[in-house]
């Protein structure tokens, strides 16, 4: 059997363990791999292309068919007739339980409100191991939890001289998750291909250097596929400034976004709405005039103003109440977290 191998790159989800997305195109359907060491996920346009690559795999290794995936790499996947459900159930509950969480009383939100935590905060801990082996764990959750995201951006940034106030912050994370362990990502069975995506930033938030605090989301058929939240590396000397750095950040997802998609056979045809609640921020987008104050954010400009000539977005503007990728910035209070979670397909099963 002679097939075409596209391209290899890394998957969307999981960049940070390396697994390796393969696209394989024969006679107009394709077959792609999840690989990661000897574990293998195999999903394809035709049953009949996957039998035949499943026999040859077998001809030149010792497989094991698991038939359809439930669990892999920590991630557990649950079928209904609805849709489909990706969520660290069990990871979850093991990482509660190893750091004797299991039983406390559970809170209603990641972190605490109007609270910005910096890195000379409370005393330095005389074992840092424990947070470090903590926050990694965490890390990992965010594969599937949005919601947790930000808190442990912020604290990872305290890795290399963690306190007694990290740490405190770190077990308030685990009596977050204790009342939701299994709260993931809903993909609906049959959805659309529209791409929508969001950003968001908190300007000068970071009490140690004043930078401002970056998030994006980014859905597809209404179902979050991809989100960030990230300091930014240089300082910002307007909110404006800042909220266009983080429309271009946006900008460079959807693009590497568009591109897997169309290896996928799924081409999005129309403009992808990108929603900011700068209205500053979208004018400069538009408008192709140059001028003093936005001379030092001069390339950001083009490039975002290439992609909105191009036809490849689309900006329009959002209530700041209403914008999905505000958690990815700064505590918010419980309700409105709750609010944000349903709009991006993120239930607790």
């Amino acid at each position: 059997m002679e097939c075409q191998v596209l391209l290899s790159f890394g998957c969307l989800w999981f960049p940070a363990i390396q697994i390796r997305l393969l696209l394989v195109h024969f006679d107009g359907d394709f077959v792609a791999f999840l690989l990661y060491v000897d574990d293998m996920v195999i999903r394809g346009t035709s049953e009949a292309l996957i039998k035949k690559i499943k026999d040859h795999l077998r001809s030149c290794f010792k497989l094991k068919d698991l038939g359809p995936m439930k669990y892999f790499l920590g991630l557990e996947i649950h079928r209904s007739n609805t849709g489909l459900m990706i969520s660290q159930r069990k990871y979850t509950l093991d990482l509660l339980r190893d750091f004797q969480c299991i039983d406390v009383k559970p809170l209603a939100s990641p972190t605490e409100l109007n609270v910005h935590l910096s890195v000379d905060d409370g005393c330095l801990l005389p074992d840092p191991s424990i947070y470090r082996c903590l926050i990694g764990r965490l890390t990992y959750l965010t594969l599937s939890r949005p919601d947790v995201s930000y808190v442990v951006h912020n604290l990872s940034q305290s890795l290399h001289s963690p306190t007694d106030q990290h740490l405190h912050a770190a077990y308030r994370v685990l009596r977050y998750l204790k009342g939701c362990p299994g709260q993931g990502i809903f993909f609906l069975l049959a959805p659309s291909y529209e791409l929508q995506a969001y950003c968001n930033l908190d300007w000068a938030s970071c009490p140690d250097s004043r930078r401002s605090v970056s998030g994006f989301c980014i859905t597809l058929g209404g179902a979050l596929v991809s989100w960030k939240s990230k300091k930014q590396v240089t300082i910002s000397r307007s909110s404006v400034e800042a909220e266009y750095r983080a429309m271009t950040n946006t900008c460079s997802e959807l693009v590497w976004i568009s591109a897997l998609l169309r290896d996928l056979n799924c081409v999005h045809s129309q403009p992808i709405s990108l929603y900011c609640d700068s209205q500053d921020a979208i004018h400069i987008g538009n408008n192709p005039v140059f001028h003093e104050r936005t001379k030092h954010i001069e390339i950001d400009c083009h490039f975002v103003r290439e992609k909105v000539q191009f036809g490849l977005v689309q900006l329009r503007h959002i209530a700041s109440t209403e914008q999905p990728s505000d958690f990815l910035t700064k505590p918010i209070p419980v309700r409105q977290l709750l609010h944000l979670l349903r709009k991006l397909n993120v239930p607790d099963s």
